[in-house]
């Protein structure tokens, strides 16, 4: 588990008048504010990250390839764009790094398979294109699972990302290395990908903060997968905002969310705001407890303390409302949909001939229910929107509903085959490892936004709460976020960092 090797010259190093461990956990806000007020430099904060990956990332595994020259550059010229007085963008000499399945110009993209080592883009991905055109400088690309598709991170290319907080256990999938890049305080501000909680669970189980938004608002062309030169966005998969601050995740939702090239000239995106100024006149749902995905004791007390710290803030919480379907159905409804939108990682053949036998596929999640044909799709998807219109009926009563992530705190590491064969421990009782995914697709089948911010620690591991809301209406499950995070602490640094 050995990241990439950063020599960092002596005139390279960091002024001695500046203090630079008190930025290593500044938020993204804070770091681009003290860059444009003279501060500190963009370049003397980019070599202060290299420094500390250098210094802290062996034994995690976060950071996996590096820019370091062409970063300096570009830090650089950031600077001279202050010194001029020039206008800024709200990231301008921002030092971060980006999750390896986002194709970066220059940089080598992965998406953690062999047959991608060398694969170098001569263009980035959107959402990358829009960090960057913000002011943010891509130093560094971090780990993941082979094509994003697991809830570890851990491929051949550059083996395991570890937990800051506990190496024996995953920092979550697919954007692990970008939660660990976050708890590690190597950057401020990651970019993660979501389709079946990719985003949610590293920032549930590394202790920091991500929104995924509602599907379609943030352009994620360049991602991989689908392979390089792929033009199709999956169903429900979506790019978004990780940091350690929710004021860092509005801002970058901000600079992320837009019309795609196919709408771009004609169409505009204007997010409602939140739906309330206050706390107080929010109306909350509590969902947390299904015989499906049961979730660990101490969990589910950290939950209903947040839900209680809304309430005491004089927010209306209904520990029974529900959406008019089963939670049953909407998880058998995510899981077709999401094997579906996989299917593109398995061959025609091997789809061909899983569909010519009889009994459901082991295996690999994404080909659960690869087989099905296009006219089930539809079927299928026909369910998601009766499902969309239920929710929609649903929040016209609550503003917001809170759910578990998963089913526990951070899980060690276990990478044994098949995927669909791992098991878990909650509370004493075996669950299957795919169980944890379900309080995911209840909400990303339907498109809907969620934000996770932290709540607490189970034996010294990080736990986080999902809050969903209404499509489209992304800035109100931020602003209840945003309350919690300030109500319970928010995010903690990891002993040793």
């Amino acid at each position: 588990m050995l990241g990439p090797q950063i020599s960092v010259s002596e005139n390279e190093r960091p002024s001695m008048g500046v203090h630079m461990s008190d930025f290593a956990y500044s938020t993204t806000v804070e770091t681009a504010a003290a860059i444009t007020s003279g501060e500190v430099s963009s370049r003397e904060l980019l070599e202060a990250a290299l420094a500390r990956v250098q210094r802290l990332d062996g034994p995690i595994n976060a950071v996996v390839a590096l820019d370091a020259e062409r970063a300096l550059e570009a830090a650089d010229q950031a600077d001279l764009a202050v010194s001029r007085g020039d206008e800024l963008g709200p990231l301008h000499g921002v030092p971060i790094t980006i999750k390896d399945s986002f194709q970066t110009a220059g940089i080598v993209t992965t998406s953690g398979a062999p047959e991608l080592a060398d694969f170098v883009p001569d263009k980035d991905a959107d959402p990358v294109a829009r960090y960057k055109a913000a002011g943010a400088i891509v130093y560094g690309k971090t780990n993941l699972p082979i094509w994003a598709g697991d809830l570890q991170s851990y491929n051949k290319v550059y083996g395991t990302t570890a937990n800051p907080y506990d190496i024996e256990c995953t920092p979550g999938g697919s954007s692990g290395g970008s939660g660990a890049s976050l708890a590690a305080g190597y950057t401020p501000l990651e970019l993660g990908s979501d389709i079946g909680g990719s985003i949610r669970i590293p920032s549930h189980w590394s202790g920091v903060c991500g929104h995924k938004p509602s599907y379609g608002i943030v352009s994620a062309l360049g991602q991989i997968p689908g392979m390089p030169g792929t033009l199709s966005q999956a169903d429900i998969a979506v790019a978004g905002p990780m940091a350690r601050d929710v004021g860092d995740l509005e801002m970058a939702l901000d600079v992320l969310a837009g019309p795609d090239q196919w709408n771009q000239l004609a169409y505009s995106l204007s997010l409602p705001p939140a739906r309330h100024d206050r706390i107080a006149d929010f109306r909350v749902a509590v969902w947390i407890d299904e015989d499906a995905a049961p979730i660990r004791s101490e969990y589910r007390e950290l939950l209903i303390n947040a839900a209680s710290a809304l309430q005491d803030a004089g927010a209306v919480v209904d520990y029974e409302a529900r959406p008019q379907f089963t939670f049953e159905k909407a998880v058998d409804t995510f899981q077709h949909l999401l094997s579906a939108a996989e299917a593109g990682t398995w061959t025609l053949s091997e789809i061909e001939e899983l569909a010519s036998g009889s009994e459901k596929p082991e295996g690999e999640l994404g080909i659960w229910y690869a087989t099905m044909r296009h006219r089930e799709w539809l079927s299928w998807h026909e369910r998601r929107l009766q499902q969309r219109n239920k929710w929609n009926e649903f929040f016209k009563s609550f503003d917001v509903v809170l759910l578990p992530v998963t089913l526990s705190e951070a899980i060690r590491h276990d990478h044994s085959r098949p995927f669909t064969g791992r098991t878990i421990e909650v509370d004493g009782q075996t669950r299957l490892y795919t169980d944890q995914i379900k309080w995911m697709g209840l909400t990303g089948v339907s498109w809907l936004p969620a934000t996770v911010v932290p709540i607490g620690q189970i034996d010294a591991k990080p736990v986080g709460v999902q809050i969903a809301g209404p499509f489209l209406e992304d800035r109100t499950t931020l602003a209840v976020g945003r309350f919690l995070q300030d109500a319970l602490g928010g995010f903690q640094q990891p002993p040793g960092f």
